[in-house]
């Protein structure tokens, strides 16, 4: 496997395009992603309770089996909590690019991400698409210009491609994320759209997403909360010409190795450029009993605001460590506890087998003045371990979200 220069136009049969139509004030808000043939389609989805409409369609539009032609992604206006007239809006949304393409709208997936509960500006919409359509391609520009399009508050767009053999042909993965706030387990924890040219069984497809997502998207938290709109959606249009994975064998290892490494590129990045984000901190959590112990561990660290706020603020406050394991809901021995960070500037203990170290405060200060951080976790339990990725908590977290709507 070897990482590539693209994102979604990467793999073959794929165009795209982006640009800005009038959602937003004068920035990048649409974006367009279409196969040359419908493809295979798998997807995950928000477990907030209260879901936009795009995304229940999607998971609709999931259930039937539905092979996939094109999506449209809009930022600026979630169309969530939009009633009636935002169904509507999301389908003539979908309805738009189906006449596009000339194919059904049920080929069609849509997706929105922006401020919750605005109403829907589907004129706009629908003009867009007419007016970016015609733009469509397969360079990386093209490619580039529809993961800058998703954005809202992220500071760079997010995009990965790998190449690897399989069946003796080239299969390529392509991806692109948003980000960058209201991220939060479980998942889905943002957008996400990946292609592939490979041909696989739909039910493998879905079984090494879901089991991939468990330790990647799963595994983030920006800020504590899980957005109505999120969605990951991965196609696969078999253009590569493998002969088709139908069972669990070295090709389906080797494609499932891959897309774990575009959803662990993807996932790690929506953490670094987290809204106001300064740190990117990955906490390591070893001899647990569970690998489920492990995770909840992991994440009850990774999503404390006081740990957060302390590594803002360049902090080795490793006792709040120490109470957010305590109030994961897993039991462990506090008298085993090993609490270590590391960074680029080196290693400090600060507890060892329960005990609290006398550490040098200016060599901690140091080590978390770095832009990663990492927080290595052992107890004594078991031999499972996990990993969690967070940023830290700063000023401009409150500014950005303070005035989101304005």
């Amino acid at each position: 496997m070897n990482e590539i220069k693209g994102g979604v136009i990467a793999p073959k049969g794929y165009k795209a395009t982006g640009g800005a139509v009038g959602i937003k004030q004068g920035i990048k808000d649409m974006a367009i992603l279409v196969s040359d043939v419908p493809a295979t389609a798998v997807g995950a989805f928000t477990t907030n309770v209260v879901k936009a409409t795009s995304v229940l369609r999607n998971m609709d539009i999931m259930k039937q089996k539905q092979n996939i032609k094109g999506i449209v992604i809009n930022s600026g206006n979630a169309n969530a909590c939009t009633g009636v007239e935002g169904e509507k809006a999301n389908q003539q949304m979908a309805e738009t690019l189906a006449e596009c393409l000339n194919v059904p709208s049920e080929q069609i997936l849509t997706a929105s991400t922006g401020v919750i509960g605005a109403t829907f500006p589907i004129e706009k919409v629908k003009n867009g698409i007419h007016m970016l359509f015609p733009n469509i391609g397969d360079t990386l520009e093209h490619g580039h210009m529809a993961a800058e399009s998703i954005m809202t508050t992220d500071t760079y767009s997010k995009e990965v491609a790998v190449e690897l053999k399989i069946g003796g042909k080239n299969v390529t993965i392509g991806g692109m994320a948003k980000g960058s706030g209201m991220i939060h387990p479980n998942m889905a924890t943002m957008l996400s759209f990946i292609t592939s040219d490979v041909n696989i069984k739909r039910e493998l497809l879905d079984d090494i997403l879901q089991e991939s997502i468990q330790t990647t998207y799963n595994m983030v938290s920006v800020d504590g909360d899980t957005s109505t709109n999120d969605t990951i959606v991965v196609l696969a249009n078999g253009m590569a010409g493998n002969t088709e994975i139908t069972e669990k064998n070295a090709d389906y290892e080797a494609f499932k190795k891959a897309l774990h490494f575009i959803n662990t590129k993807l996932a790690k990045d929506l953490v670094r450029d987290g809204e106001g984000a300064t740190k990117f901190i990955e906490v390591n959590v070893t001899g647990a009993k569970t690998i489920q112990d492990a995770k909840m561990i992991a994440k009850s660290v990774i999503t404390s605001n006081l740990v957060k706020t302390a590594m803002y603020g360049e902090d080795a406050n490793w006792g709040r460590v120490l109470c957010a394991m305590g109030y994961s809901g897993i039991k462990f021995d506090t008298t085993k506890v090993d609490i270590i960070y590391h960074s680029a500037k080196g290693s400090i203990d600060l507890m060892i087998q329960g005990s609290p170290i006398v550490f040098d405060e200016e060599k901690a200060t140091e080590i978390l003045h770095e832009k990663e951080i990492i927080v290595e976790i052992k107890i004594q339990e078991g031999t499972e371990k996990a990993t969690a990725w967070g940023c830290d908590l700063s000023h401009e977290y409150v500014s950005i979200n303070g005035d989101y709507r304005s």
